[in-house]
């Protein structure tokens, strides 16, 4: 009863989020059909590795009908024109997945919907971010922000390299901890799973298992090693024309977005000071059980 009362609070009042590279208002436009699955996750917690594993679920021979990424695109991401994006899911006859960063009380819910949340020890997501904004095309920033003036959004600042500055500025936003804490809310809700990096790095067939019991995609038993293959990072990699077309917005394509896929690089970044800064954030927006999980995953999962 609980939580029927917290998806009636977040129906009612819905926050349009809005930034130089989302557009909250684009969820409007949306034309819901039960059974359609929302990959929903903070920047660099594993969203294309979702986008993937759902795809393999759906097509566990690996016939996707297009890339991975463009099959379940970002809905209220800006990177795409959206009368293309709105044209391509209404076009759609399969099962639908959708790809958002935005967090639970700016999507709308739906009881006939599923919600995969994914997860990641921010440090790690951070480090990960970073990357990613040293590789993303000029052009496209460009775009975007000249975008972000005509809609009366303030443009991102230009990206100069200087790790600890770009620290400063995400860990004060903290948009990771604020995804994480709104999706908390509804972590017993039967159509909401959380997944988490690092257990996908243990035991990704496991984990694949675990998200098709939850989807209700039976895959026949002897397409399992393939479909699991062509999730690993090394799989995305060799395969990466499956995944998406990373030139459009990264310098260097796959390899720069590909990156490594690891954890712990933080340890030889991060100053005392910031971890320090880390941690008060991480006790400020979750509750100790939330930020459990989101540094360990599964060792701290809560029994569903």
């Amino acid at each position: 009863m609980l939580a029927c009362r917290k998806r009636r609070k977040m129906r009612a009042q819905r926050t349009v989020y809005r930034t130089p590279i989302v557009d909250g208002e684009r969820w409007r436009a949306y034309d819901h059909r039960p059974g359609d699955i929302f990959i929903c996750t903070p920047a660099k917690c594993g969203t294309t590795w979702m986008q993937t594993i759902v795809a393999s679920l759906l097509w566990p021979d690996g016939d996707f009908p297009g890339t991975a990424m463009e099959i379940g695109v970002w809905f209220d991401g800006l990177i795409y024109d959206f009368d293309e994006i709105k044209a391509r899911y209404a076009a759609q006859t399969h099962r639908r997945y959708i790809k958002t960063h935005t967090p639970a009380d700016g999507i709308p819910i739906f009881d006939t919907a599923k919600y995969i949340v994914v997860g990641r020890d921010g440090r790690d997501a951070f480090m990960s971010l970073f990357n990613h904004a040293r590789h993303l095309r000029a052009d496209l920033i460009a775009r975007l922000n000249a975008e972000a003036v005509k809609r009366g959004v303030e443009p991102t600042t230009k990206f100069d390299g200087d790790i600890h500055g770009f620290f400063e500025a995400w860990i004060s936003d903290a948009p990771l901890m604020r995804h994480i804490a709104s999706w908390w809310e509804l972590r017993d809700e039967p159509n909401v799973l959380f997944v988490h990096f690092g257990d996908l790095k243990r035991d990704l067939e496991r984990e694949m298992r675990r998200v098709g019991a939850f989807l209700e995609i039976e895959v026949h038993e002897a397409s399992w090693p393939e479909a699991v293959a062509r999730c690993t990072f090394e799989g995305m990699r060799e395969n990466s024309g499956k995944v998406g077309d990373f030139e459009r917005v990264f310098e260097g394509g796959a390899k720069s977005f590909l990156f490594k896929g690891t954890n712990g690089r933080w340890r030889e970044v991060l100053t005392e000071a910031e971890l320090y800064r880390y941690h008060r954030r991480v006790e400020e927006l979750l509750s100790p059980e939330a930020a459990r999980w989101l540094e360990h995953g599964a060792p701290m999962r809560i029994p569903r």
